[in-house]
């Protein structure tokens, strides 16, 4: 007990100090903002550099720091770069700037929201999660399985990392407290909450709709890379490299926290059971959404069929917008408008995202960044195959620096493709290999909402956390790495 107090008190220790420092980040951000906006305005334009891309740059490089430091909220960030852009000249007409808020991500990102809504208020993710414990979740360790693949299976229905974690959290709650486990002590409990977490990590790096983070990188990757990777192509590419990388940390962690020495294992069963009879038979709003979701995946899995069997093509985003559309039409879905949980604000940053991104790629800026950090590193003189080793993992842990995963995608798919351009690599795999590892954000609770709804169940340490989540994310770069010289390929990536 005294050593789990140290330890507490320890992790407190370290949240306070990386409280001070967020608030002088705060503090100093907007004023650093100011003045790396002016001096990048104000300074003679470069030689090899036209004013555009100078302006594109100097607005790019303020809302990276206003976004880092987040003195104002994201999105006021985003307001105010797609203000500023046609405003300093950075783009010839306002629309390129404020036209990224019709982009076809953004409606799909809002049609997630919805369907999201209705997964949560229809009570369907519950149900089928206490089905699958209680059907195939015998033992601990297969239960522990059983939780892993629910995750996995819910990515695709529940377009939100945070609402599976919130929905995850009360099951693995129900399961411990009928395995008599108690926070801080039990194993059981620990490894159940740490292989949560990186569950909802790796399974959102399979599935494109898992994350705004994944739309917002094809977005890039289409747009900027010239790629046309689409829902299935973002499934065949990353879902396998999850799934190895998954269950390859799934043993190492029963490894690192051994359960063989616990027991209360005893009618864990008839408790599950009783709470899913709980539910009821299943409500019409229950069958409403099943219907809906099926639907749903079946067009986003037959894409590449539709022009044959219709005559023309149901496209990601129109998908997504029909099921929206199904959830929310009186008498047929199970949803008001009110009830529709979507998150307008990461609606605006994804446009001002877009905006900044996209006015720095077509003025050449981030070519010319790239080319002088390429120049400095000496990135020019590796080999291609190198290049792609080291971005793979420097995008993989970037989320030490950069917590919030739509931020690291803004910043870091821009410069890959970039990059990848300066030295005549194709960078449309090299892109998504790096999007791949955005999800990765498991190494601290303040790297992502996720970690902390976890974290808050007080069944592992931060020392647990960091232990686990520094070997899953060398052996998912590496499984990426793997997949990037030999999976790709066989997809003609």
């Amino acid at each position: 007990m005294a050593d789990e107090k140290v330890k507490k008190d320890g992790n407190e220790t370290s949240i306070k100090k990386k409280g001070s420092f967020e608030a002088g980040m705060k503090k100093w951000g907007i004023p650093i903002a100011i003045i790396v906006i002016l001096l990048l305005l104000l300074m003679p334009t470069p030689e090899g550099l036209e004013p555009a891309a100078q302006k594109s740059i100097a607005i790019f490089a303020g809302a990276l720091v206003l976004w880092i430091t987040t003195p104002i909220p994201i999105y006021l960030t985003s307001l105010i770069a797609i203000l500023l852009l046609p405003l300093v000249g950075a783009v010839e007409d306002q629309e390129v700037a404020f036209g990224t808020l019709g982009f076809d991500v953004i409606w799909l990102m809002v049609s997630a929201f919805v369907l999201t809504s209705a997964m949560m208020k229809s009570n369907l993710g519950r149900r089928f999660s206490l089905w699958m414990v209680t059907q195939f979740g015998k033992t601990p360790t297969r239960a522990l399985a059983v939780l892993v693949i629910i995750n996995f299976v819910l990515a695709f229905f529940v377009p939100s990392t945070t609402a599976r974690a919130t929905l995850m959290l009360p099951i693995c709650l129900i399961l411990l407290e009928v395995y008599k486990a108690i926070p801080g002590k039990s194993r059981l409990g620990k490894v159940m909450m740490l292989q949560g977490l990186q569950a909802d990590a790796l399974a959102t790096s399979g599935v494109m709709t898992a994350t705004s983070g994944n739309i917002i990188a094809v977005g890039f990757i289409n747009e900027q890379a010239g790629g046309s990777i689409g829902y299935m192509d973002w499934l065949f590419a990353s879902m396998p490299s999850a799934i190895i990388t998954m269950t390859i940390t799934f043993f190492i962690g029963l490894k690192l926290f051994s359960i063989k020495e616990e027991g209360n294992f005893e009618n864990v069963m008839d408790s599950l059971k009783g709470e899913l009879k709980k539910l009821g038979s299943f409500s019409i709003a229950e069958k409403k959404a099943s219907v809906i979701f099926i639907l749903t995946v079946l067009l986003w899995a037959t894409g590449d069929y539709h022009e044959a069997w219709f005559g023309f093509e149901i496209s990601t985003e129109q998908t997504a917008v029909i099921a929206a559309l199904l959830c929310l039409l009186p008498k047929v879905g199970m949803l008001e408008w009110k009830d529709a949980n979507i998150k307008w604000e990461l609606m605006i940053f994804a446009a001002g995202a877009y905006a900044a991104g996209n006015a720095l790629d077509e003025s050449g800026g981030a070519v010319y960044l790239i080319s002088k950090v390429v120049d400095a590193l000496g990135i020019d003189q590796m080999s291609h195959a190198m290049v792609a080793v080291v971005v793979i993992f420097l995008s993989m842990y970037s989320h030490l620096i950069f917590t919030s995963k739509t931020v690291r995608v803004t910043i870091l798919i821009p410069a890959f493709i970039a990059l990848a351009k300066t030295l005549g690599m194709d960078p449309v795999p090299l892109a998504l290999a790096a999007a791949m590892t955005m999800t990765f954000t498991i190494t601290l609770p303040p790297h992502s909402k996720v970690n902390t709804i976890y974290f808050s169940s007080d069944y592992f340490t931060i020392v647990d956390q960091v232990k686990y989540a520094v070997i899953t994310c060398f052996i998912g770069a590496s499984v990426i790495c793997l997949a990037y010289f030999t999976w790709f390929g066989l997809l003609g990536l």
